[in-house]
């Protein structure tokens, strides 16, 4: 799936960052370690976000890609990825190997409100 840009749809549920996606078996996956920070940051200024964004993710540059990850250390079971732009770093679960066949070297990202 490397060549595809995916879309998730995130949202809190009892002050967790998750997501479901039924395609690949993830029911209310969260997003720990630096991941949720990176999200708390990037979608406070989207309306609503809470009950749900839309973030699309690729493993090549996309038009209107926000983000760019870059991949920095596997740790445990998942992989590190940090955006210079934010200053931030953040860890990507094994969830991540239900899109890649393996961890990217980047991961381009756009957050944005989701659509009605």
């Amino acid at each position: 799936m490397s060549n595809a840009i995916v879309a998730i749809h995130p949202y809190k549920t009892q002050g967790i960052w998750v997501f479901d996606d039924p395609r690949v078996g993830l029911v209310e996956e969260p997003f720990v370690s630096g991941a949720d920070d990176i999200i708390e940051h990037v979608v406070r200024d989207l309306p609503d976000a809470q009950n749900g964004f839309s973030l699309l993710f690729s493993a090549g540059a996309f038009p209107g890609f926000q983000y760019e990850f870059d991949w920095q250390r596997a740790d445990l079971s998942g992989n590190w990825y940090r955006c210079d732009a934010l200053a931030m770093e953040g860890w990507l679960c094994p969830a991540l190997l239900k899109y890649f066949d393996a961890p990217p070297l980047k991961i381009y990202a756009q957050f944005r409100r989701k659509a009605a």
